[in-house]
């Protein structure tokens, strides 16, 4: 994901919270945006400051790849902040820190996010609550309306799939001269949801991961989209071992027909596109067992590195309000994960009519997600799955080896990674 440069960006290179520690009453929440998200929640925390004097909440928005990178580093060192925004939300679950005990009221975290809370639970049926979700998002694809209309190509209906989207996307690209008909975000996630579209099953009866045929025809498919010409090369290609590279800003650009991002990027692309072309959310493309993105989501939540555990719980339970929650949801264009909010609607006043449609596409798409999807992201070891499969797809996209090869090595750094954090 594209994340902009802001006034309180600290710079990924070198970054440590040795000398950023918080003061008596401070809370320091590490916060990376796809939008507004942390400007957002630097504007609730004041008036959650203004009703709890004696505390100050110090906002510290960072790139999203220190969240990824460097934050796992910092908790390991026993470093970090009070309160981070993360997406990998089972693996970094051992260093959480259950607030239960100092919420003045439990039900406001634990009824609205019942549905979620097992993401972030150390051990299945632990009853702790140690954050929630800010939103619910769900992977799937961005297009350029605009460049369809210009090449007279049809767009592809609902039910289309990915050989139809990449078909009609070539065309638009070859009639408007664009770079390249496609993108996907480096991201295994991202990945994951075509994957079990193709009929990856990505866990066997057992219960334990899997690697098998279906998986084997997702990549077997995308590198040859990039050996065609259809995917940007630049995007999986540009980068070495698991780093992530987001699509966004290429399709932002023009350079691009259609991205595969998710409902994160809807305020990203209001706030970015603007006027200069017009833009869709379309449902996630079928392939011969699903037609299924990701589920998934930033979480917010408390980490044993805090030094101000009370204050802590003050600030989620606040954020977890159902009116701080609701101006979150709708200043910031996402997905509500707040169960009771979720049931009466988000008044998207700052949506404009493109942002609009998009999260109806989003929010209805979320009735076709296949229920493995569900249980990936649920895995506590999906980055085992993940980051391999990020770097060998790409070694077979550079011609390093055959897309047979990467699905081998795929199975065997899955098998490796779990062992090793199972010890």
């Amino acid at each position: 994901m594209n994340r902009p440069t802001f006034p309180t960006l600290l710079i990924a290179a070198g970054f440590s919270w040795l000398g950023l520690s918080a003061q008596a009453g401070e809370i320091r929440v590490m916060c990376y945006q796809d939008g507004i998200e942390c400007e957002v929640t630097a504007e609730l925390a004041k008036r959650f400051e203004a009703q709890n004097p004696g505390t100050k909440v110090v906002v510290d928005t960072v790139p999203y790849k220190t969240i990824l990178e460097q934050l796992p580093v910092q908790l390991a060192a026993g470093q970090g902040p009070d309160i981070a925004r993360v997406t990998d939300l089972g693996g970094l679950s051992k260093y959480y820190l259950d607030i239960s005990k100092d919420l003045k009221n439990r039900k406001t975290l634990d009824e609205p996010f019942a549905a979620t809370a097992a993401w972030l639970a150390p051990t299945p049926g632990d009853k702790g609550i140690y954050g929630f979700m800010s939103q619910l998002t769900m992977t799937g694809p961005f297009v350029n309306k605009t460049l369809f209309e210009q090449a007279k190509v049809a767009m592809p209906g609902p039910k289309a799939t990915w050989d139809e989207w990449a078909e009609a996307t070539r065309k638009v690209a070859r009639a408007t001269q664009t770079k390249a008909a496609m993108a996907w975000d480096r991201s295994g996630h991202r990945f994951a949801g075509p994957a079990i579209s193709f009929g990856a099953k990505l866990f066997d009866a057992k219960g334990d991961p899997v690697i098998d045929a279906g998986y084997q025809n997702s990549v077997n498919k995308f590198v040859a989209w990039h050996k065609d010409g259809t995917m940007m090369r630049e995007v999986w290609a540009g980068s070495g071992g698991s780093t992530y590279a987001s699509s966004i800003d290429e399709f932002i650009n023009g350079n691009v027909v259609m991205v595969l991002a998710g409902s994160w990027q809807i305020g990203n692309l209001q706030k970015k596109v603007g006027q200069n072309f017009d833009w869709v959310a379309v449902p996630n493309p079928c392939g011969p067992a699903a037609c299924s993105g990701i589920p998934g989501g930033a979480a917010w939540v408390a980490l044993k590195t805090s030094k101000s555990p009370k204050e802590t719980a003050a600030f989620l339970e606040f954020m977890a309000s159902e009116p701080a929650y609701a101006e979150f949801t709708a200043r910031t264009n996402n997905i509500p994960a707040h169960a009771g909010l979720a049931k009466k609607g988000v008044n998207y006043t700052q949506a404009d009519a493109a942002s609009k449609a998009a999260l109806g596409v989003f929010g209805s798409g979320v009735a076709q997600l296949a229920p493995v999807a569900y249980r990936f992201q649920g895995y506590k070891f999906n980055r085992a799955i993940m980051l391999p499969t990020v770097t060998r797809v790409t070694q077979a996209i550079v011609g390093e080896m055959s897309p047979e090869d990467a699905v081998q090595k795929i199975n065997a750094d899955m098998q490796d990674a779990i062992k090793q954090a199972q010890k």
